[in-house]
Protein backbone atom coordinates (compact mmCIF):
# COMPACT_ATOMS: atom_id res chain seq x y z
CA UNK A 1 0.00 0.00 0.00
CA UNK A 2 0.92 3.39 -0.77
CA UNK A 3 1.14 4.45 3.13
CA UNK A 4 3.74 1.91 3.47
CA UNK A 5 5.61 2.73 0.82
CA UNK A 6 5.33 6.39 2.26
CA UNK A 7 6.52 5.82 5.81
CA UNK A 8 9.97 3.38 4.52
CA UNK A 9 10.63 6.22 2.24
CA UNK A 10 10.28 9.00 5.31
CA UNK A 11 12.88 6.76 7.48
CA UNK A 12 15.14 6.41 4.88
CA UNK A 13 15.31 10.34 4.76
CA UNK A 14 15.85 10.77 7.86
CA UNK A 15 19.01 8.37 7.93
CA UNK A 16 19.85 10.21 4.71
CA UNK A 17 19.57 7.02 2.50
CA UNK A 18 18.39 9.15 -0.85
CA UNK A 19 18.46 6.29 -2.87
CA UNK A 20 16.30 3.82 -1.22
CA UNK A 21 13.91 6.51 -0.29
CA UNK A 22 13.54 7.41 -4.22
CA UNK A 23 12.59 3.64 -4.71
CA UNK A 24 10.14 4.12 -2.01
CA UNK A 25 8.46 7.40 -3.33
CA UNK A 26 8.25 5.72 -6.72
CA UNK A 27 6.86 2.43 -5.28
CA UNK A 28 4.40 4.46 -3.74
CA UNK A 29 3.46 6.97 -6.75
CA UNK A 30 2.64 3.36 -8.72
CA UNK A 31 0.23 2.57 -6.10
CA UNK A 32 -1.38 5.81 -6.14
CA UNK A 33 -1.57 6.05 -9.58
CA UNK A 34 -3.31 2.35 -9.75
CA UNK A 35 -5.74 3.62 -6.89
CA UNK A 36 -6.54 6.69 -8.81
CA UNK A 37 -5.80 8.89 -5.80
CA UNK A 38 -4.96 11.91 -7.28
CA UNK A 39 -4.32 13.99 -3.99
CA UNK A 40 -1.85 11.19 -3.02
CA UNK A 41 -0.47 11.08 -6.50
CA UNK A 42 0.25 14.84 -5.99
CA UNK A 43 2.15 14.01 -2.61
CA UNK A 44 3.94 11.39 -3.58
CA UNK A 45 5.16 12.77 -6.90
CA UNK A 46 6.37 16.00 -4.72
CA UNK A 47 8.34 14.12 -2.59
CA UNK A 48 9.65 12.16 -5.50
CA UNK A 49 10.78 15.34 -7.32
CA UNK A 50 11.80 16.52 -3.37
CA UNK A 51 14.45 13.51 -3.41
CA UNK A 52 15.24 13.53 -7.35
CA UNK A 53 16.67 17.10 -6.92
CA UNK A 54 18.09 16.35 -3.37
CA UNK A 55 20.00 13.63 -6.06
CA UNK A 56 20.62 16.64 -8.41
CA UNK A 57 18.60 14.41 -10.72
CA UNK A 58 17.31 17.84 -11.99
CA UNK A 59 15.49 16.50 -15.17
CA UNK A 60 13.43 13.91 -12.77
CA UNK A 61 12.90 16.56 -10.10
CA UNK A 62 11.40 19.01 -13.07
CA UNK A 63 9.14 15.91 -14.79
CA UNK A 64 7.66 14.89 -11.14
CA UNK A 65 6.79 18.52 -9.97
CA UNK A 66 5.38 19.48 -13.48
CA UNK A 67 2.92 16.37 -12.89
CA UNK A 68 2.30 18.04 -9.46
CA UNK A 69 1.38 21.38 -10.94
CA UNK A 70 -1.09 20.10 -13.67
CA UNK A 71 -2.85 17.75 -10.60
CA UNK A 72 -2.77 21.02 -8.27
CA UNK A 73 -4.07 23.35 -11.37
CA UNK A 74 -7.32 20.73 -11.73
CA UNK A 75 -7.96 20.84 -8.10
CA UNK A 76 -7.57 24.67 -7.66
CA UNK A 77 -5.51 24.44 -4.70
CA UNK A 78 -3.67 27.68 -4.79
CA UNK A 79 -1.53 27.62 -1.94
CA UNK A 80 -0.14 24.05 -3.15
CA UNK A 81 0.67 25.66 -6.63
CA UNK A 82 2.34 28.48 -5.66
CA UNK A 83 4.98 25.81 -3.68
CA UNK A 84 4.98 24.03 -7.07
CA UNK A 85 6.06 27.28 -9.14
CA UNK A 86 8.58 28.12 -6.50
CA UNK A 87 10.31 24.59 -7.12
CA UNK A 88 10.08 24.59 -10.58
CA UNK A 89 12.05 27.68 -10.46
CA UNK A 90 14.57 26.96 -7.76
CA UNK A 91 15.29 24.00 -10.31
CA UNK A 92 15.83 26.66 -12.83
CA UNK A 93 18.60 28.27 -10.68
CA UNK A 94 20.06 24.93 -9.60
CA UNK A 95 20.31 24.28 -13.33
CA UNK A 96 22.03 27.63 -14.24
CA UNK A 97 19.05 29.22 -16.35
CA UNK A 98 18.14 31.81 -14.21
CA UNK A 99 15.99 33.52 -16.92
CA UNK A 100 13.99 30.90 -16.60
CA UNK A 101 12.94 31.06 -13.28
CA UNK A 102 11.47 34.20 -13.14
CA UNK A 103 8.18 33.13 -14.69
CA UNK A 104 7.96 30.76 -12.11
CA UNK A 105 8.55 33.43 -9.28
CA UNK A 106 6.44 36.31 -10.82
CA UNK A 107 3.55 33.44 -11.15
CA UNK A 108 4.11 32.44 -7.51
CA UNK A 109 4.32 36.11 -6.46
CA UNK A 110 0.98 36.83 -7.84
CA UNK A 111 -0.59 34.26 -5.73
CA UNK A 112 1.24 34.70 -2.69
CA UNK A 113 0.05 38.21 -2.55
CA UNK A 114 -3.80 36.52 -3.56
CA UNK A 115 -3.06 34.26 0.03
CA UNK A 116 -1.58 37.03 1.51
CA UNK A 117 1.15 34.67 2.46
CA UNK A 118 3.75 37.07 3.72
CA UNK A 119 6.07 34.10 5.03
CA UNK A 120 6.37 32.73 1.42
CA UNK A 121 6.42 36.63 -0.10
CA UNK A 122 9.63 37.36 2.02
CA UNK A 123 11.34 34.33 0.71
CA UNK A 124 10.19 34.38 -2.78
CA UNK A 125 11.40 38.26 -2.85
CA UNK A 126 14.57 37.55 -1.61
CA UNK A 127 14.98 34.57 -4.32
CA UNK A 128 14.22 36.93 -7.21
CA UNK A 129 16.79 39.99 -5.33
CA UNK A 130 19.40 37.45 -5.51
CA UNK A 131 18.89 36.45 -9.34
CA UNK A 132 18.63 40.05 -10.24
CA UNK A 133 21.83 41.21 -7.73
CA UNK A 134 23.83 38.27 -9.86
CA UNK A 135 22.90 40.17 -13.08
CA UNK A 136 24.24 43.44 -11.64
CA UNK A 137 20.23 44.73 -11.80
CA UNK A 138 20.89 46.76 -8.77
CA UNK A 139 17.63 48.68 -8.46
CA UNK A 140 15.88 45.69 -8.94
CA UNK A 141 17.56 43.70 -6.05
CA UNK A 142 17.46 46.26 -3.59
CA UNK A 143 13.87 46.91 -4.51
CA UNK A 144 13.11 43.22 -3.98
CA UNK A 145 15.54 42.76 -1.11
CA UNK A 146 13.34 45.49 0.64
CA UNK A 147 9.93 43.73 -0.23
CA UNK A 148 11.77 40.40 1.45
CA UNK A 149 12.52 42.90 4.34
CA UNK A 150 8.88 44.26 4.60
CA UNK A 151 7.11 40.64 4.66
CA UNK A 152 9.64 39.31 7.10
CA UNK A 153 8.45 41.91 9.23
CA UNK A 154 5.09 40.95 8.63
CA UNK A 155 5.55 37.87 10.40
CA UNK A 156 8.42 38.33 12.49
CA UNK A 157 10.62 35.52 10.81
CA UNK A 158 14.24 36.48 12.72
CA UNK A 159 15.94 34.43 10.66
CA UNK A 160 14.64 35.96 7.49
CA UNK A 161 15.70 39.50 8.66
CA UNK A 162 19.33 38.45 9.25
CA UNK A 163 19.50 36.55 6.25
CA UNK A 164 18.06 39.27 3.82
CA UNK A 165 19.69 42.05 5.84
CA UNK A 166 22.95 40.40 5.19
CA UNK A 167 22.55 39.89 1.87
CA UNK A 168 20.70 43.40 0.65
CA UNK A 169 24.00 44.81 2.74
CA UNK A 170 26.70 42.81 0.07
CA UNK A 171 24.54 44.12 -2.64
CA UNK A 172 25.32 47.26 -1.43
CA UNK A 173 29.03 46.07 -1.17
CA UNK A 174 29.22 45.03 -4.29
CA UNK A 175 27.75 48.25 -6.17
CA UNK A 176 30.13 50.73 -3.76
CA UNK A 177 27.56 51.96 -1.48
CA UNK A 178 29.42 51.74 1.63
CA UNK A 179 26.85 53.73 4.00
CA UNK A 180 24.04 51.62 2.63
CA UNK A 181 26.11 48.38 3.31
CA UNK A 182 27.01 49.45 6.48
CA UNK A 183 23.62 49.83 7.72
CA UNK A 184 22.35 46.82 6.50
CA UNK A 185 25.46 44.13 7.68
CA UNK A 186 25.41 45.98 10.97
CA UNK A 187 21.26 45.25 11.15
CA UNK A 188 21.87 41.83 10.22
CA UNK A 189 24.63 41.48 13.20
CA UNK A 190 22.30 41.79 15.37
CA UNK A 191 20.02 40.10 14.33
CA UNK A 192 22.08 36.89 14.61
CA UNK A 193 23.75 38.45 17.84
CA UNK A 194 19.95 37.86 18.91
CA UNK A 195 19.08 34.75 17.52
CA UNK A 196 22.52 33.52 19.06
CA UNK A 197 24.20 32.50 15.36
CA UNK A 198 27.50 33.28 16.34
CA UNK A 199 28.84 31.30 12.80
CA UNK A 200 26.71 33.43 10.48
CA UNK A 201 27.51 36.48 12.88
CA UNK A 202 31.60 35.91 11.70
CA UNK A 203 30.53 35.78 7.85
CA UNK A 204 28.86 39.37 8.35
CA UNK A 205 31.55 40.39 10.14
CA UNK A 206 33.50 39.61 7.67
CA UNK A 207 31.72 42.00 5.10
CA UNK A 208 31.25 44.51 7.12
CA UNK A 209 35.42 44.37 7.76
CA UNK A 210 35.78 45.25 3.81
CA UNK A 211 33.00 47.84 3.97
CA UNK A 212 35.43 49.87 7.06
CA UNK A 213 38.76 48.63 5.06
CA UNK A 214 37.60 50.54 1.70
CA UNK A 215 36.87 53.85 3.87
CA UNK A 216 40.21 53.15 5.79
CA UNK A 217 39.12 52.84 8.88
CA UNK A 218 41.52 50.73 9.90
CA UNK A 219 40.21 50.84 13.82
CA UNK A 220 36.83 49.37 12.82
CA UNK A 221 37.97 47.10 10.58
CA UNK A 222 40.17 45.49 12.95
CA UNK A 223 37.48 45.41 15.50
CA UNK A 224 35.70 43.49 13.50
CA UNK A 225 38.31 40.82 12.16
CA UNK A 226 39.18 40.18 15.90
CA UNK A 227 35.83 39.34 16.71
CA UNK A 228 35.43 37.28 13.66
CA UNK A 229 38.89 35.37 14.41
CA UNK A 230 37.37 34.77 17.81
CA UNK A 231 34.45 32.66 16.47
CA UNK A 232 36.78 31.20 14.31
CA UNK A 233 38.35 29.32 16.76
CA UNK A 234 35.51 28.93 18.86
CA UNK A 235 33.44 27.26 15.74
CA UNK A 236 36.36 25.76 14.59
CA UNK A 237 35.27 27.32 11.22
CA UNK A 238 37.24 26.96 8.06
CA UNK A 239 38.21 30.39 7.42
CA UNK A 240 40.35 30.32 10.18
CA UNK A 241 43.39 30.61 7.99
CA UNK A 242 42.46 33.20 5.70
CA UNK A 243 40.57 36.07 8.39
CA UNK A 244 44.15 35.67 10.01
CA UNK A 245 46.26 36.67 6.85
CA UNK A 246 43.38 39.39 6.47
CA UNK A 247 44.32 40.81 9.82
CA UNK A 248 47.78 40.83 9.46
CA UNK A 249 47.48 42.50 6.04
CA UNK A 250 45.25 44.96 7.59
CA UNK A 251 47.78 45.54 10.49
CA UNK A 252 50.30 46.25 7.90
CA UNK A 253 48.09 49.02 6.28
CA UNK A 254 47.45 50.59 9.47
Amino acid sequence: MSEGHTHRARIFLHRGDLVQARASWEAAVADDRMRGDQQALSDSLGNLGNTCALMNDLSQAEQCYREVLQIQRTEGNLAAIAHTLVNLGNLQIASDLPEHARPYYLEALDLMHTLQDSRGLGILYTNLALQEARGHHWTQAVSSFKQALDHHRIVGNEEGLAVTYSQLGKCYLDQGDLLGAERCLSNASEHYIKLGNEPAEAAVLRYLAQVYEARHDWTSALRCLDRVIALDQRYALPELQTDLNHLLKLKQAE
